[in-house]
């Protein structure tokens, strides 16, 4: 298994995974973004536009499956430093960058797809990585908390089609903030600003963080994830809780991230595809 590996937690959870099944694994660690003690596992540094070299070098290793993982802010093409596979598709790349995230990790995966590898997500993978549906620790959201999250997950289903985030914070019923190009620590960063400065005169304990996958959104790359800097954050922004899709967002370590809501006093809840349950 051939695990493409960005920044943060999930790169090694996965390959944890991976191992305990009984599969090798080989860490494609994207220079500028995976963190470096995943070097304690089978890898390969490389750059975003070294598509042939490092291609070449896992099917060498016999690589057959292969997984994206990992925060990956948006490049700039001409950060890619590109070899020379990725010089003659550089016409198409640059089409893929004028859309948002979908478009551009859809594009992506297809020129990963011809070079013979078979995609998959990381929740086909680590499935215990998913989320689950109800409450989890010893919050439970109210009943206007609940009537938030529908809203909010109409709200993430609305905006898809164009291709913005997906997370929003709904506070008694009004829309307080859309994740768009920024991502959700500087969504909560702005909305949390908008109380201290009394644009938003909220009270601390209202409102619920809402994260979903887009409508049509691949799957197998982006879907959303949490975490004790997430939960942090929100409780930093005066939020009441986060609702989440079940089986629609993943977690490096669901544990942690109870013990860091019920410390900040945060409850985590996961929605059924309707907002509720």
């Amino acid at each position: 298994m051939g695990i493409v590996a960005g920044g943060g937690a999930f790169p090694a959870a996965v390959a944890e995974a991976v191992i305990a099944q009984g599969r090798e694994v080989l860490l494609l660690l994207i220079r500028g973004f995976a963190d470096p003690a995943l070097e304690r596992y089978p890898h390969q540094w490389f750059r975003l536009g070294s598509l042939g070299s490092v291609t070449a070098l896992a099917k060498a290793r016999g690589v057959r499956d292969v997984v994206m993982v990992g925060a990956l802010t948006r490049p700039r093409v001409s950060d890619l430093g590109f070899d020379w596979t990725m010089l003659r598709l550089l016409p198409r790349i640059a089409r893929l960058f004028r859309g948002g995230d979908n478009h551009l990790l859809s594009g992506v995966l297809g020129l990963v797809a011809e070079q013979g590898f078979n995609l998959v997500g990381a929740h086909e993978v680590a499935p215990g990585l998913l989320l689950p549906q109800g409450v989890l620790g010893a919050r439970a959201p109210s009943a206007q908390d609940r009537q938030d999250m529908a809203r909010g997950l109409d709200v993430i289903r609305t905006l898809g089609p164009f291709d913005v985030g997906q997370g929003v914070i709904v506070v008694d019923g009004f829309v307080a903030a859309v994740e768009a190009a920024e991502g959700t620590d500087q969504m909560l960063a702005r909305y949390g600003d908008m109380r201290r400065t009394g644009r938003l005169r909220f009270h601390a304990g209202r409102g619920v963080l809402v994260k979903a996958p887009k409508p049509g959104q691949d799957r197998r790359v982006d879907l959303p994830s949490l975490g004790p800097a997430t939960v942090a954050r929100a409780a930093e922004a005066g939020l009441a809780g986060i609702a989440f899709e079940a089986g629609g967002a993943i977690v490096p370590d669901v544990q942690a991230l109870i013990a860091a809501a019920d410390a900040a006093g945060l409850f985590i809840f996961g929605m059924d595809r309707s907002g509720q349950k």
